[in-house]
Formats: structure tokens, sequence, C-alpha cells
């Protein structure tokens, strides 16, 4: 294995030859890996794409060390490995960014990235100015644009994942795993990580990038393999078609576009008049908004995280009480109604941080399936729940929305993110809505899922209910809505039509606030 070059990091023209031999890994009866073989070529950008549940993470976290295989073996340079622990797998070269970052937000970066190889000068006092240093040289080296000294709980997340890129080059990794890296990305951060990848691999590091967009590995990968079911199907080129690639994952053909007919729109259902929200921490986030969605349409809310969207959406739900403004539901004011009236109200919700918002992992699939209607009459008498009603509504829902579980008494913690996501969806399209809220209704979503979540969000919306979708993703902003409303600074800045040409959109959420001619709605 070549070691890195003086100050650190990978050397240039890496030789490391990682291989993968039949490895496999179960969990009781539950085959999560069925004998993988994946060879990983020096300074190559290997994509591994898959289902969310099909087993992308497992293999990776026996590669880190933080599972052991069953059976089968790992070998850097032909030779076998063993990882009882991550830090194995770091002195061997490997580094790993995890789709849920592993950094202690009060520290600062270079507190973060000398976590676990720290060094002191004199009386044993660590030694930040150096770590520092560290830090700028790998961020200047690669592109990664980080200030050493800010705390990571201020940084935005597409810096702290950079945060945690450095952490690994730190360590020396040649061979550097990312774990679903876009999943909480803009697209603006999305590009810039494209960049940094490619910057990493001409200097000699091997990617592994964990995804299921089909996009993203065409975009940067050199060879993709895919996983379905815990096996691999195939290995193809990154001019594979998207169509080709969605049917190894799934298994069948997929449809990429939204079929839908055009919105029979109806009278406002929710309206925000001159709303304006401050955050907990007594910040203006939120700035005499107003905007009216209606029976029948998809209102979209584009922008770039971090311009107000969430803190708006809370404040229709009820999580954050307005400063000034108010949101009527059928004409009567609820801008004073916490959330539990609101869902009462008939507003859904799903969502942006399903983890946080959306479930409670220890509570079992059958148990977040009602977790917000159990006081209804349908799962309730008196003050005695109906098991067996809400044991039928489990079985009822985990067929419907193809919730892949062992059982509906796993906790939903158990489940693989689009697996979770679709709990928390069946759960908010069990009931009449007369609003559906749907934040980042997708993220972290395998394509499939997606397909499906998307038909019933218009179909949600054909049964004449307003339908408010907020996203990251111009794709879905454009695939589903009816009107797009832009974000930026607080404020909508327009509100067009989904025939708006995207660099013009783009432009709009960069602050821009005139829409192109034509493209107003």
């Amino acid at each position: 294995m070549t070691l890195s070059t003086e100050g650190g990091g990978p050397a240039q023209g890496s030789a490391m030859h990682l291989e993968i031999r039949g490895l496999t890994k179960r969990f009781g009866s539950f085959t999560a890996n069925d004998q993988i073989d994946l060879t990983i070529e020096p300074g190559e950008i290997h994509c591994l794409l898959g289902e969310n549940g099909a087993g992308k993470s497992t293999l990776m976290n026996m590669l880190y060390g933080l599972l052991a295989p069953t059976d089968g073996q790992i070998l850097i340079d032909e030779k076998p490995a063993t990882f009882a622990s991550p830090g194995d797998a770091i002195s061997a070269g490997i580094g790993m960014v995890h789709q849920h970052f592993m950094l202690v937000p009060v520290f600062t970066v270079a507190e973060n990235v000398m976590l676990g190889r720290e060094q002191t000068r004199g009386m044993g006092v660590l030694n930040r100015p150096q770590a520092a240093d560290r830090v700028r040289e790998l961020s200047e080296r690669y592109g990664l644009k980080v200030d050493p000294d800010r705390l990571v709980e201020e940084l935005p997340v597409g810096v702290q994942q950079r945060v945690e890129i450095i952490k690994a080059l730190a360590n020396d990794a040649e061979v550097l795993i990312l774990d679903e890296p876009t999943a909480v990305l803009t697209p603006q951060e999305i590009d810039e990580l494209m960049d940094i990848m490619r910057e990493l691999k001409a200097r000699g590091t091997s990617i592994i990038f964990i995804t299921h967009k089909l996009r993203e590995v065409k975009a940067i990968g050199d060879r993709i393999t895919v996983i379905r079911r815990g096996k691999v199907v195939g290995t193809a080129a990154p001019d594979t078609s998207e169509a080709e690639l969605a049917e190894m994952m799934v298994g069948r053909s997929v449809k990429l576009k939204v079929d839908k007919a055009p919105a029979k729109s109806g009278d406002a259902v929710l309206e925000a008049r001159n709303v304006t929200v401050v955050d907990p921490r007594g910040h203006l986030v939120v700035k005499d908004v107003s905007f009216e969605a209606r029976a029948g349409e998809v209102l979209g809310i584009a922008g770039v995280q971090g311009n107000g969207q969430t803190e708006l959406i809370k404040s229709l739900l009820g999580l954050l009480r307005p400063a000034a403004g108010e949101i009527r539901l059928d004409g009567r004011d609820i801008s004073s109604h916490g959330p539990r009236q609101s869902l009462e109200d008939g507003i859904g919700y799903i969502p942006e941080d399903r983890s946080h918002d959306g479930f409670v992992g220890s509570f079992s699939v059958r148990e977040n399936l009602v977790l917000d209607l159990f006081r209804s009459s349908d799962y309730s008498r008196g003050l005695a729940l109906d098991l067996e009603a809400i044991r039928q509504n489990a079985d009822h829902r985990i067929k419907e929305f193809d919730i892949r579980t062992e059982s509906a008494e796993a906790p939903v913690s158990a489940l693989s993110g689009g697996n979770q996501q679709k709990v928390v969806v069946a759960r908010e399209f069990s009931r009449p809505l007369k609003v559906l809220i749907a934040s980042q209704p997708t993220r972290g979503v395998d394509v499939g899922s997606i397909e499906f979540m998307h038909k019933r969000i218009i179909a949600e919306r054909d049964h004449g209910t307003a339908v408010i979708v907020v996203s990251t993703e111009l794709d879905e902003i454009f695939a589903l809505s009816d009107r797009i409303a832009v974000m930026y600074d607080g404020r909508i800045v327009g509100t067009v039509t989904p025939d708006i040409a995207r660099e013009d959109i783009g432009l709009m959420m960069a602050g821009a606030h005139e829409p192109a001619e034509g493209g107003a709605a």
C-alpha cells in the first residue's frame, strides 16, 4: 500500500488495490449481503447503486470495520485484511464519510479533525495551531474551502460534509467511501461535491460513491455496480441509460417521468397573509410572505436550503407561531393552532427530517402508522386502544405502500431510510386531508420509491386536496408542481409556472427577483 506523501493526504498515483470476495452478512435469518464481489481499482470513482435497503451501507460498514462479516474476505493489494474496528480500516488507508455526519457541533473544524489523533505541545496541551494548519493545507490542496476556526454548528450542511472529507484525508485515506453524500445537499452543493471528487481522483484517491440517484452516477462514475436485495446484479458503464439502470435497481421497468393531467384548480384552501416568523434564536427568517394553496393543485416551493422554507412550513403546522400575519384554512384563522389541532383540522405533514419529526424510532411500524391517529374512533374505544384495528391497519398499509420490514412489530429505527419514509407517507395518506404539506418528500429515497410517492402525491391532488411540495430537488419541483413559488432570503421572490427555464428559476433562487417573460403565474 502506498503511503502518504510528505504533509499528509493520499499520494499522487496511489496504488491501493481493494477487493471484496464473497462478502456476506446475516442478521439472524435475514441476509443483508449475499456473496458480494467487488473490485476497486486505484484512482477510480466506483459507484455503488441500489435502492434503500439493498445492502449498500451494510457492505460499506463491513469494509470500514463497523460490522464483522459472516463470511467472505477483504483483500488489500491481494492480501487478506481483517478490520475489527474503524481504527483498523483507517490504518489500512480507508476513510468513510457517513450519511449522518460524525461531528461534534460545539467543536471547531480543527478540533473535529484532530479527534482521535490529538497532538500536544508541552505539559499535554493540545496543539490546536498545528491542527488548524493541517486543515488549511488540505483545504487549499483539494479546493475544500473550510475555515478551521469555525464552530461546526455554524456551518451549512455542505460545508460540514467537507469537514468529514478533510477528517478522512488527514488520516491518509487512499480509498474514500462516501455513503449517500448528496442526500442532504442542495443542487449547488452537489455540483461542488462533484468537483471535489474529481480533484481527489486526479490526485490518486479511489472513491466508492454510494447513491440511488441515477443522474449522479452517470455524471461522476467510472464504473457502476448495482446491488438489489443484498446481491450484485450487474456492473454498468456511465453511458448506460437511466432507464436501464433503474430497471437493474428495482427489477422492473420504472417510469422516470411523472404522468399527470392538467390540474383542476379550485378555491384557495390554505392562505398565508403577510406571514413573518422569528426563529428560536431571535433571527428573522420568514419576511412578510403571502401565498395561497388551491384545491386540486400542487404548489411547489423552490429555493436553496436555508432561505426560510423550513420555518415557513413549521409555521403552517403550528410548530412555530408567526410573529406577524395570518394563516387561514378554509377562511378560518389558524395562526394560533398547535400541531395537534392543525393535524385534526385536516393538514397532512411529511417532514423534511423524518427521524426527528416523522416517527419514534423505538416504536414499532404498527405504532408509528397511527402515531397521530390513535385518538380517532377508528383506533380507540374510549380510553382504550383498539389493538385489532391498529394491527389490521398496519397489515394493510405495509402491503399498500410496499414497506419492507421483517414484521409490523419491528422498530422503525431498524428500517432503511426509504422504508422509514414510506411509514410516514403511509400514515399521512391514510386519512382525509384538506391540505398535504410534503417537505423534501423523497429525500434519501430510491428511484422506485420516488416513482410511487410521486404517483400518490398527484393522486392526492386529483382527489381535490391542496398540496404544497417543498424541495431542493429542482427535478422534483418541475415534475410535480402546477405553480412554483421561489424563496430567497426569507421572501417569496416570484411565483411562476413549470414551463419557466431552469436557468431562470436558478437566478431567482440566487436572488434575481424578476421571472423571465411568460414565466409568471
